[in-house]
C-alpha cells in the first residue's frame, strides 16, 4: 500500500510540475526532441524579462520519468489535441511563429520554402513559440522529394541509391542529410518509403522505392532509417500498407490496391519486423485496400490501424498523409471532419500542409470529446505515442 501510494504522489508530482511548466509565463526556449533518448525535458519557463539566451532545458522530474497519465492530466483537453495536429508552415519566420504561439499545435511540417527557414535559423524563432517541445517535419526522401538540396546538396532517389550504393553506404548518405537537419532544428522526416514497386520512375512511387523486391526494400530503408537516427532525427517509415500497388495517385483522386492478401504477400513484407528500423514512426496512405477497409482510406480506417497495432505489433507514432491537400480524401470530407476521422479511426498525428483553420479543427475536435464522438481515451492514447516521441513521458 506504501508503495502505490508513493507512486500516486510522484505521478502527481510529475503531473503539477509539468502543468506548471505550461502555464502562461513567458515563453519557453527551443528545445530538441532527439529519437531514442532515456531524458525527459520540457523547456523551463521563467516570468518577466526574457535573456537573450535561452534557458537550459529542466528534469520535469527527478528521475526523469514522467508518467504519461501525469502529463495528460497537466493539459486541459484544447492543449491535448493540439498535440495531435501537425500542419503545414510558410518559409517565413514570423508567420510560422505566429501560428504555433496562437495554437500551440503539436508539430509543423517546413515544406513551403524551407529554404528560408533553414538557412537563417529561423526554426529556432518557430520552435521558441512552442510551450511543449515541437516537433518539426520535413521530406528528405531524396530524388524528386528533396527541398532542401541548394543547402545541403543533393540525394539520389532511392532506387537509384540501391542500384548504385551498399546499405551501409546509405546509411552514411541519410546520417550526413539528418545531421544537417538536425543542426537547423529538423526533429523528423518523413522518410524512408518502404514502398514496394517496380513501376516507372515517374509514377507517383516510382523510384522513391528502393526495390521491387520486399527484402530489399526494407534492407535499404532501414539502412536509411538507422542514418536518421544516429544524427538525431526521427525517421518515418511511408506509406502504411504500401502505395507499390495502388492503381491512382492518391494527390489525385481515390487509389485502390491490391487486396489485402496480396499486399502481405509483398507490400507489407517491410512493416514485419518493425523494431528493426529503430525508433520510427509510420504515415499511413490514403489508401482504399480491399478486404480491409471498406470504400474509406486507410487514414480514416479504424481496420487499418488496427493491423498496424496488432498484426505488426506497432506501438509507435502513426501519422496520417496530408489530410487537406490530397484528393484522396478531400474529395470526401471537410479538413476538421477528415481530422476527427483520422483521429478517431487511431492515427495520433493528423497532419494538413496548408496550416490552415486550425482553430476550426480545435473546436471540431473538442465538440467531438464532449459529446463522446471523439473517445477521451482515444485522444489519451493518441497523446501517450506524441509525448514518448518526444521523451516527455514514459508509459
Amino acid at each position: 500500500m506504501r508503495h502505490a501510494n508513493r507512486k500516486i504522489l510522484l505521478a502527481a508530482a510529475a503531473g503539477a510540475l509539468l502543468a506548471a511548466a505550461l502555464v502562461a509565463l513567458d515563453g519557453p526556449g527551443p528545445s530538441t526532441p532527439v529519437a531514442g533518448s532515456a531524458v525527459s525535458t520540457v523547456d523551463s519557463l521563467r516570468p518577466g524579462k526574457r535573456s537573450e539566451r535561452p534557458a537550459e532545458p529542466k528534469p520535469v522530474h527527478a528521475s526523469g520519468e514522467v508518467p504519461c497519465a501525469a502529463a495528460s492530466e497537466a493539459l486541459t483537453t484544447r492543449q491535448q489535441l493540439a498535440q495531435l495536429v501537425m500542419v503545414g508552415v510558410p518559409g517565413n519566420a514570423e508567420a510560422a511563429s505566429k501560428i504555433v504561439r496562437e495554437h500551440q499545435v503539436g508539430g509543423v511540417f517546413a515544406h513551403a520554402s524551407p529554404v528560408k527557414l533553414l538557412a537563417n535559423g529561423g526554426l529556432a524563432k518557430v520552435r521558441g513559440a512552442a510551450r511543449i517541445p515541437l516537433t518539426v517535419a520535413i521530406d528528405e526522401e531524396g530524388g524528386r522529394v528533396q527541398t532542401i538540396d541548394p543547402l545541403a546538396g543533393s540525394m539520389p532517389s532511392a532506387r537509384r541509391m540501391a542500384a548504385t550504393m551498399t546499405p551501409e553506404q546509405v546509411k552514411a548518405k541519410a546520417a550526413d542529410r539528418g545531421r544537417f537537419l538536425h543542426e537547423a532544428g529538423v526533429t523528423m522526416n518523413f522518410a524512408p518509403v518502404v514502398d514496394v514497386t517496380g513501376k516507372p520512375a515517374g509514377t507517383v512511387i516510382g523510384d522513391r522505392s528502393f526495390s521491387a523486391d520486399p527484402r530489399t526494400a526494407k534492407q535499404y530503408a532501414a539502412a536509411f532509417a538507422a542514418g536518421l537516427s544516429s544524427a538525431g532525427v526521427f525517421p518515418v517509415l511511408k506509406h502504411f500498407p504500401g502505395h507499390g500497388s495502388a492503381d491512382s495517385d492518391s494527390h489525385k483522386q481515390s487509389a485502390v490496391t491490391s487486396p489485402l492478401a496480396q499486399l502481405e504477400a509483398v507490400d507489407l513484407v517491410p512493416y514485419r519486423g518493425l523494431a528493426d528500423y529503430g525508433p520510427t514512426a509510420v504515415m499511413l496512405g490514403h489508401l482504399v485496400v480491399p478486404g480491409l477497409t471498406g470504400q474509406e482510406p486507410a487514414t480514416l480506417s479504424p481496420a487499418a490501424y488496427q493491423l498496424l497495432r496488432t498484426r505488426f505489433q506497432f506501438d509507435g507514432l502513426a501519422v496520417t498523409d496530408d489530410l487537406g491537400a490530397m484528393r484522396a480524401v478531400t474529395d470526401r470530407y471537410d479538413l476538421p471532419e477528415a481530422v476527427l476521422r483520422a483521429i478517431a479511426a487511431g492515427a495520433d498525428v493528423a497532419l494538413w500542409s496548408s496550416g490552415a483553420r486550425i482553430g476550426e479543427v480545435l473546436d471540431r475536435l473538442e465538440k467531438a470529446v464532449r459529446s463522446g464522438e471523439l473517445p477521451a481515451e482515444r485522444v489519451r492514447d493518441a497523446l501517450r505515442h506524441v509525448l514518448i516521441s518526444k521523451n516527455l513521458c514514459i508509459s
